[in-house]
Formats: structure tokens, sequence, C-alpha cells
């Protein structure tokens, strides 16, 4: 059966409405905020390691991290991953908290009779967070070019799959977490919970195989784990589709499974939010 150009074209501007609202809304409300905060915990991640290893490190690496990372580069290593991590909090917080913030604004009930659906709803904030995100990682680039941190040059096409396999791996996740947040009417502990358990597990800052094997599991349970995994070598111009493949196929696949669960979640956690609202 073939998809109604209509309601393809209805679906695009509820996308583009709610991108315009929340770029909108938030260049007047708080221009600067977000902006500072992120630039500034990225900065502080990458100022640390860039101590760390030459205060403490004595500018090397031993060959056992070397062999695990990939790469004698630490604090190259360490600025790509707070890059990720910055995108990945980011776009988190804008999508999954989305119908939380309405539940607070008194507009969640509005929004369920409304005839838009979730999908391009919440396409729309994560599109604000990629476009907000960059502007922000661009900062941060340019603040780890000033240390004199070695960043990948990557290719555009391999930068737009980056962002595509990120993009589709945090979405998935924030399904998730947007309907766990919207069914227990609390956003603070649980993002926070989220990002720390993530910024510890996922290989951001350190190789997991440092972690013990309970925790590489839970890690491989999350989809960002292996998008991290295809981003590395992608950003490095390291391609072996031999290597990355299977991982490509975990992020896509564990990203379905995220997808189906929330879609699935997010309804039930919309009718308990409506319960509460009255």
């Amino acid at each position: 059966m073939s998809r109604s150009p209509t309601r393809d074209r209805y679906a695009g501007n509820v996308v583009w409405a709610t991108f315009v609202r929340s770029w909108t809304m938030n260049r007047r409300a708080y221009p600067w905020t977000y902006f500072t905060s992120t630039v500034l915990a990225g900065a502080l991640t990458i100022s640390l390691a860039y101590l760390a290893f030459h205060a403490v490190g004595g500018s090397a690496v031993n060959a056992e991290f070397a062999q695990r990372a990939g790469s004698a580069d630490y604090v190259g290593y360490v600025a790509v991953g707070a890059l990720a991590y910055a995108f990945m909090v980011r776009m988190l917080l804008w999508t999954a908290k989305a119908l939380i913030t309405e539940e607070r604004e008194g507009t969640i009930a509005a929004l369920a009779v409304a005839p838009a659906h979730r999908l391009p709803y919440l396409m729309g904030f994560s599109l604000f967070a990629v476009a907000s995100t960059g502007l922000e990682v661009a900062a941060l680039s340019g603040f780890a070019l000033l240390l004199g941190v070695q960043l990948p040059v990557p290719s555009l096409l391999n930068l737009a799959l980056v962002l595509l396999i990120l993009t589709i791996a945090v979405f998935s996740l924030s399904l998730v977490v947007s309907a766990v947040m919207l069914y227990a009417g609390e956003a603070h502990i649980t993002q926070n919970t989220v990002f720390l358990l993530l910024g510890l597990i996922c290989g951001f800052t350190f190789p997991r195989s440092y972690l013990p094997d309970l925790l590489r599991w839970l890690a491989e349970l999350v989809p960002i784990t292996a998008a991290l995994d295809v981003a590395r070598p992608l950003l490095n111009g390291a391609i072996d589709a031999a290597e990355l493949t299977p991982r490509l196929a975990v992020a896509l696949g564990v990203s379905v499974i995220y997808l189906i669960a929330g879609f699935w979640l997010l309804p039930r956690a919309e009718s308990r939010a409506i319960e509460r609202s009255f």
C-alpha cells in the first residue's frame, strides 16, 4: 500500500513546526544558558584529560591502553568521547523531556487529542537538538584544538554517517526514557541516573574492556554503545567493513527494539500523565 503524499506532507509540517517552536522559544528565553553549560561541561572533561595526560601520565600511555583503545592518543580519545557525550546528553534531554514538559505546562491533554502523531512531533525536537548541538560541538572542538588536541578530520560522508547512526541510537533510547519520565512524573532523577550510567559503561572516555564483564554486557543493551564503536573508526577514516558491519547491525538492531518498546510504552505513560493532571 502506498503512503499518502498528503499524510507525508502533514508529518513534515509537524516536524518543522516543532523545530521552529523549539528554536524560537530557546532563542528568546535562554539563548546562552544551555550552550554555555554544555560547552563548559565538555571543556572540563577535555581539560582534566589533558592535565592527567601531561602532569600525571608524563605525556605517554602504556601499551595496554593503546591496545585496548586502538590509539596511543589519550587526549584525542577522550575529546572525541566528550563530543559524542555532549551530543547524546543534549539530544536525550530535548527529546525525552518533550512530553513531560507538556505535562508540566498543562498541555499534555491538548496534545493527546491533537491530530499530530508522536513520531513527527518527537522528530521535531530531535532536529532542534541536532542543530543546536552542532554549534556546541563546534565550540568544544575549537577549545580542544586550542589545547593542541589532534581531532580526526572525517570526510563529509563519514561525518554524515556518524551523525545518522548516533541520532538513530539516541532517538530510540529517548523514547523509552521519555515513557519512564512521563509514567513516573519525574525527570531530574531519571535523566541524571541515565547520564551517569551511560557515561560509565558506554566507552565515551575510556575503553569498555576495563569494565567488569557484567557492566560490559549491560552496555551491549544500550544502542549508543555499538553506535559509538562504529562512530570512532568512521571519524578516524579507519574503515574496515568486515569489522564495522557486525557492530552497525547491533546498533541498528538494538535501536529498533528500543523504538518498538518506546512506541508501545508512550501511550500508556501518556494515559497515566493525563489521569494525574485531573
